[in-house]
């Protein structure tokens, strides 16, 4: 018991809207569905969770935390409500304090406790039908600075540092029951085919029809985890663990749920680590740069990149150091940073040429190829354009190479150049031309389920507005306003934002 009243469990409560005996009774029922009759939780108890601090007992952490899941509509875990799990190593976080409230980095155990309880939340979210949306991302900085120093060393072997957990036995209050059993490299094989079925699922059709896939397989990963395999074995199921967790991360952001996402991205560079694998750590934060920039948070997506740079050591390839300036150019033309877009866009052009393939790429950069650099490019140009238009005329030309060179089974990317295409046309005052682009983006919008689409869509729609007195142009704003009557996306429609 800290004394001071627990914030973030306080700030839940609030947002959940119950009253302290009514929280009491859920937890009651709540624990009893779980199979956990004995459990008497009463008001004064509730009270002293909130206002001091106090820690209860397992299994009334996961009661509490499946509660304001259901309620919320968003994954709330243990950490979340501001309490530490029983039986691991460190000191109880100070719930008053907001800087760093997950305590990253996490040790290995760690990690596998909350990639299980995370993902069992949001398959239970998915279960229930809810939306998450309502948790605020962290600021870049803040996770630069709590994973700076840990990321850029490598984990300690097995037997090195003790074992906050029986090795042999998953901990209940992370693993939910899962029965902890060795598996062997059979069958991690056929897991890392699964993550390559998934990825071109993803690649093709989107985030949203197989995210609840991946965060199964996932939440089964996690589980495994919690066996000491051989230490070779081990770090195999930490890279498949990390894969899986960035396809999670992705697809979660490529509908709209952007915590989920950004702790997703969070939990990929913890097990790319532990697997050995620190650039695919660096590609994971690499991901959550992309979505701040997505979400018009540039500068955090600039901390991101450092991170992700710095952390990946030395054995970064050429062609995924092209990949990261490719990002970090993005956040710069969002920013009106075009000199500084320009330089960073050459750096990488002349790291993407230098990758002689000496070195098999790894399978998670197979999907950035010549085709995905140009509509890096075409992407970063055409979103300078807003600051600059003369940007528009290069962002045209470096849309049109990647559609030449896209191949088959990446729909939404070449979604994603036609939309580009169309939209640098029209700032650069060529409505004929952006109506052919346009009209070609909107016979594919009904074959993704990407909700980032509909946002670019949204984006290239309000560029019509100033040639709305022509006939062409009218009635393409009627077609994308029809358009996006269908848009999963909880958005206001045209002209009544």
């Amino acid at each position: 018991m800290t004394g001071e009243t627990n914030t973030r469990l306080a700030d839940l409560f609030g947002l959940a809207g119950w009253s302290k005996g009514e929280l009491a009774r859920l937890v009651n029922r709540q624990a009893a569905a779980m199979g956990h009759p004995q459990l008497a939780t009463d008001t004064s108890r509730v009270r002293r969770w909130i206002d001091r601090g106090e820690t209860p007992r397992d299994p009334v952490p996961r009661v509490l935390a499946a509660l304001f899941t259901e309620r919320l509509g968003r994954v709330v875990t243990i950490e979340d409500l501001g309490f530490v799990r029983h039986g691991r190593a460190g000191k109880r976080q100070d719930v008053g304090k907001t800087e760093n409230p997950d305590q990253l980095p996490w040790p290995p155990d760690r990690t596998a406790a909350v990639l299980t309880e995370f993902t069992g939340m949001d398959l239970m979210l998915n279960r229930r039908g809810l939306v998450g949306a309502g948790a605020a991302l962290a600021a870049g900085s803040v996770l630069s600075n709590a994973m700076h120093d840990w990321l850029q060393t490598d984990p300690a072997r097995p037997g090195a540092v003790p074992r906050a957990t029986d090795p042999l036995h998953a901990d209940p209050a992370g693993f939910d029951r899962y029965e902890a059993a060795p598996i062997g490299s059979e069958e991690i094989e056929a897991l890392e085919h699964s993550v390559q079925v998934f990825r071109a699922w993803d690649a093709s059709r989107g985030g949203g029809l197989q995210r609840k896939a991946v965060v199964g397989q996932l939440n089964e990963v996690g589980g495994m985890l919690a066996y000491r395999h051989a230490d070779h074995l081990q770090r195999r199921l930490w890279g498949v663990a990390a894969n899986l967790a960035v396809l999670a991360g992705w697809m979660s952001h490529d509908v709209g749920l952007e915590p989920t996402a950004q702790k997703y991205f969070v939990i990929a560079a913890h097990a790319a680590r532990e697997s050995g694998d620190r650039p695919r750590a660096g590609e994971a934060l690499s991901r959550a740069a992309r979505q701040m920039v997505h979400l018009g948070r540039p500068d955090d997506a600039l901390d991101l990149m450092k991170l992700a740079k710095t952390g990946s050591g030395d054995r970064l390839l050429p062609r995924t150091r092209a990949m990261f300036h490719t990002i970090e150019a993005w956040a710069q033309a969002s920013m009106g940073r075009g000199q500084a877009m320009r330089r960073t866009l050459g750096e990488a052009e002349d790291l993407f040429v230098s990758d002689r393939r000496d070195e098999a790429a790894p399978d998670w950069m197979q999907n950035f190829d010549e085709a995905d650099m140009h509509g890096m490019e075409a992407l970063a140009y055409r979103t300078l354009a807003e600051h600059d238009p003369a940007a528009a005329i290069p962002a045209q030309r470096h849309a049109k190479l990647a559609l030449e060179l896209r191949s088959k089974g990446h729909e939404r990317s070449k979604l994603f150049d036609h939309i580009s295409l169309a939209s640098a046309c029209f700032i650069a005052d060529d409505p004929e031309q952006a109506d052919r682009y346009a009209r070609l983006a909107l016979t594919s919008m009904g074959e993704t389920s990407s909700h980032r689409t509909w946002d670019r869509l949204r984006e290239m729609y309000r560029l019509t507005g100033q040639y709305a007195d022509y006939a062409r142009t009218d009635l393409l704003r009627e077609e994308i306003q029809l358009a996006l009557t269908r848009s999963p996306v909880n958005h206001p429609r045209p002209g009544q934002a």
